[in-house]
């Protein structure tokens, strides 16, 4: 028997649930009662015929309904209403049951905000997200819900507009405060052996879906030729196309273009130089200075320090994972080239770049398939401290104090020698587990009263969280809970 319904409101506003309807899942029979057993025409019997044109012609399955086919067609068993106010950031643990004649029920819940009403089906037509649906015409909020139903928990998102999502944060805002989606290899969604390709779709379909930290590694083509700027992109010694030489530059203009059509919007860059050729970190600070910053010095902020809000808008910045040249080392009036995390510390748990801005976790060697459990425990305990850090924000009561340090955290492993282990293997039971904790656990009060560190409840952010594999058949879900743990910083922001 499935437990009673969990809700979480993660959104900044409350929320009342009130109403509850229940259908008969298309394409199922209802269970026998003495109200329809007599009736097998009316009620269920017309929704089953109803949704025969849904039959998949090849397989002869019944595909799922969209809201829509649902709203058209079904006629609700039982219509209940309720006044159950969630507050903000509140987990309430209901008493309604999430069936009550058979396992093929559809529970529609009906919630309220501002005298503003929004619906949403458990469970959804498809495992990921679903947007709850407006039921009025210029609705003041947009909601986001991820249902879990090995737990009977709903999790309510604000819906953010993942391509301009920064601009709903003020300017002062340090950017270690934010929860920001990034990815792993950013560059690698081409055709590529398996061990090397991390990301299914390209940085374009990234950032217009709210990624906003870039992991890039390369390779300088020509480094003995100081007018050479070519730089491929790799991952380790591996090309990351079978089809030829990828290139920084192209990479660079989609990144800059997305940048202009979003001028609120700010993205990290973590570069890095890997490759099979014979270069060094000298070389390629020189052809990234020469060749990319100094012609183009309005587009980069690169203080080694953590920028504001700000200060970063349409801007990349530049996280520095290599040494830099003598002649570079001036650059920008001696203010750094680039967040220094060159003495990246390699293959951790938790680890401090020197300077203190990056604090990472980066543990990856999985040796065996049955390790990734350490990899996601130490994933969790990571966003566990960054979202119990609180934020000195102008006014507050620690205004004073320094921004914290940016919590990067990889969710990516790999094992170049085991088929299990492969970057799209990891991720398949990385993500859904993260956002499992990041809908259930993550800054959650019960949760973190058991945990034998105990931890603080602060704004909730996640850090930076560094992905692969997202998008993949247009599942975002990861990055849109991500994105979803800023309302928190954004409350307070706004008192």
């Amino acid at each position: 028997m499935a437990s009673p319904l969990i809700i979480r409101n993660l959104t900044s506003t409350p929320i009342e649930l009130k109403l509850i309807e229940r259908f008969q899942a298309p394409g199922q029979a209802p269970a026998k009662t003495e109200e329809n057993s007599n009736n097998n025409d009316s009620g269920f019997g017309s929704l089953a015929k109803n949704f025969t044109t849904l039959m998949n012609n090849v397989t002869n399955t019944i595909q799922s309904p969209t809201n829509l086919e649902l709203a058209a067609n079904a006629q609700s068993f039982s219509h209940k209403d309720v006044n159950i106010r969630i507050e903000p950031f509140e987990v309430l643990k209901t008493d309604i049951p999430l069936k009550e004649r058979d396992d093929h029920e559809i529970m529609r819940l009906t919630f309220e905000n501002a005298g503003q009403r929004y619906r949403l089906d458990v469970p959804s037509p498809t495992s990921r997200s679903t947007s709850l649906t407006p039921l009025q015409q210029n609705s003041k909020f947009e909601y986001t819900g991820v249902y879990l139903p090995q737990h009977s928990y709903l999790s309510l998102y604000s819906s953010a507009r993942l391509n301009s999502w920064m601009g709903k944060l003020k300017p002062q805002t340090p950017l270690s405060a934010l929860s920001i989606p990034g990815t792993h290899n950013s560059a690698t969604h081409y055709l590529a052996l398996p061990s090397v390709r991390c990301q299914a779709v390209s940085v374009t379909d990234q950032l217009n879906n709210g990624v906003r930290f870039l992991d890039v590694r390369v390779q300088p083509e020509n480094f003995e030729d100081p007018n050479a700027d070519g730089l491929i992109l790799v991952h380790a010694v591996f090309p990351i196309s079978l089809t030829g030489n990828k290139y920084f530059r192209d990479f660079l203009n989609e990144v800059t273009a997305f940048l202009d059509q979003n001028p609120s919007e700010t993205v990290l860059m973590s570069l890095k130089r890997e490759g099979v050729g014979k270069s060094t970190d000298q070389q390629f600070s020189k052809i990234l200075h020469d060749h990319y910053i100094s012609k183009d010095k309005g587009r980069w902020f690169t203080d080694n320090r953590i920028p504001r809000l700000e200060e970063a808008k349409e801007k990349i910045v530049l996280v520095r994972r290599f040494g830099v040249d003598d002649a570079v080392k001036g650059y920008n009036n001696n203010a750094g080239f680039g967040l220094d995390a060159s003495s990246w510390p390699d293959n951790c748990e938790d680890g401090l770049c020197v300077g203190g801005t990056i604090r990472v976790q980066d543990f990856y060697e999985v040796e065996e398939s049955v390790n990734i459990d350490k990899k996601i425990k130490f994933c969790h305990t990571h966003l566990e401290k960054a979202g119990s850090l609180v934020c000195p924000l102008p006014g507050a009561a620690n205004a004073a104090e320094a921004p914290h340090p940016f919590f990067i955290n990889f969710l990516t492993a790999s094992n170049f020698f085991r088929p299990g282990c492969w970057p799209d293997r990891v991720a398949a039971k990385v993500n859904p587990a993260t956002v499992d904790f990041l809908c259930r656990r993550h800054n959650e009060k019960e949760y973190y009263s058991t945990l034998a560190e105990k931890r603080a409840i602060g704004d909730g952010s996640t850090g930076i969280v560094v992905c692969d594999w997202v998008g993949e058949k247009g599942d975002w879900d990861l990055v849109r809970c991500i994105v979803g743990h800023n309302s928190k910083l954004e409350l307070r922001e706004n008192q």
